[in-house]
């Protein structure tokens, strides 16, 4: 751990080291602000969401650690969907068919592996890391920020900061602190998780793919790892979660076993760690900033992992935040501007996925996006297609060829909505009915 040094005044403290913190400390670095990181764990440590976006390889190639995730990633070319409800039972997404493609792969990647390399990346960026610091409180009332945190012998450490960013993921520093963390009451999942060996995987091109598989309550990710492990989760309704009664361990095996497909791939499949959960699954915080602080990445908000959107979204917000937080410093004038500004475009960037994810179990949108328009010459079937690809491959918000399109398959999602009323009905009582809390 890095030398601990008492008394220093930082430009700006982050909280946490996932791909949010890191990012948004290796910018400022680069801009020449003296800034320290505070993560509560040590790298390498395990953590879920392993999906990268094509959209994510402009970013890792400014930080410069593009080559290094390429050593430990396998590459993604594809979104593989998976239905037993639809006549086309498969539809696999390629990014090359998005709108002005310019990037045809992502990585599935270890986040273990992952994130330490965007940690040491902000070392010798010159941020001051320390691991083992769980921040326990931020005096956010004077101009000098207060920040306290424990070592893993229980010490108390004091740090000063001219700024505050909490980027410390699901932990939620400073929302739990401020009491602005809220549950998405429009999307109330939970997710369970583990890592197995042994299981089935596409060949060739298409080994990389993430397979998303529908089942009656909620959703699966299959994520091919370069090891050969695969990473595989289960996000469900609360209410499903209430007819467990045997181990965690047990109840993902059992809910993988309701989809034939998966329950195939798994014939011969270990699990290699223990299975993990997460309920509450989507929430966001009322606040975002405040005088002299900052929420980002997941620490503000969280919506589904089902577009693999959370680490983009980090990372991406994390490059605006690090530009607004240097002129913020230097024109403290401007403040409110900057940071209305910032907040306009994280909100934008959030809805942008938002949309296809509040709807994402709907038969409504099920059927859109499984019926497939591979062999159709349609021009405006093709452009529809290659907009949605686009929301796949991360490019959600700012590109504006994109726009017609899928206001269009938005219209098709509320004229499908209409002609099948019964279907859609019966489908959003029953999400009412699987939304109750624990």
């Amino acid at each position: 751990m890095t030398r601990i040094k008492t008394g220093q005044l930082y430009d700006v403290l982050v909280i946490g080291g996932g791909p949010a913190g890191t990012t948004v400390a290796s910018f400022l670095a680069e801009k020449g602000r003296n800034v320290c990181l505070l993560e509560k764990a040590y790298h390498p440590r395990f953590h879920v969401g392993e999906s990268l976006l094509p959209a994510n390889m402009p970013i890792l190639d400014k930080l410069g650690v593009l080559e290094q995730v390429d050593k430990i990633g396998l590459k993604k070319y594809a979104a593989e969907f998976n239905s037993l409800d639809t006549p086309l039972s498969q539809d696999t997404f390629y990014f090359s068919k998005a709108t002005n493609s310019q990037q045809d792969f992502a990585y599935e990647v270890k986040r273990a592996e992952f994130d330490q390399i965007l940690f040491k990346n902000c070392q010798k960026k010159g941020v001051t890391t320390l691991e083992g610091m769980t921040v326990k409180h931020v005096a956010i009332d004077k101009p000098v920020k207060s920040i306290t945190a424990l070592d893993e012998q229980g010490q108390q450490h004091i740090f000063q900061a001219n700024y505050v960013i909490d980027a410390s993921g699901r932990d939620t520093v400073l929302a739990q602190q401020l009491k602005v963390k809220r549950k998405n009451t429009q999307h109330n999942m939970a997710a369970m998780y583990a890592h197995f060996s042994g299981v089935s995987r596409k060949t060739g091109k298409d080994e990389g793919n993430i397979s998303l598989y529908w089942f009656k309550y909620g959703w699966v990710w299959m994520i091919p790892l370069k090891d050969g492990t695969t990473s595989i989760g289960a996000v469900c309704w609360p209410k499903y979660f209430k007819l467990r009664d045997t181990s965690l361990d047990d109840f993902l095996q059992a809910t993988l076993q309701l989809i034939p497909d998966v329950a195939t791939r798994m014939q011969s499949a270990q699990r290699i760690n223990k299975v993990q959960a997460a309920a509450n699954y989507s929430y966001s915080s009322s606040q975002m900033y405040g005088e002299g602080y900052l929420l980002l990445g997941d620490a503000y908000a969280f919506v589904d992992p089902v577009f693999s959107s959370g680490i983009y979204l980090a990372m991406q917000s994390a490059i605006h935040a690090a530009d607004m937080v240097d002129e913020l410093l230097n024109q403290p004038h401007n403040k409110q501007q900057l940071l209305q500004q910032f907040e306009h475009t994280v909100h934008e960037e959030i809805k942008a996925f938002s949309w296809f994810i509040y709807r994402f179990n709907s038969p409504a949108l099920h059927k859109l996006l499984m019926a497939s328009d591979e062999a159709s010459q349609h021009p405006v079937k093709q452009k529809v297609k290659s907009a949605v690809i686009s929301v796949l491959a991360g490019d959600a918000c700012a590109n504006p060829n994109i726009k017609m399109p899928l206001r269009l398959f938005k219209l098709l999602y509320y004229i499908n909505k209409l002609l099948e009323f019964k279907e859609n009905r019966i489908f959003y009582n029953f999400k009412k009915q699987q939304s109750n809390n624990f």
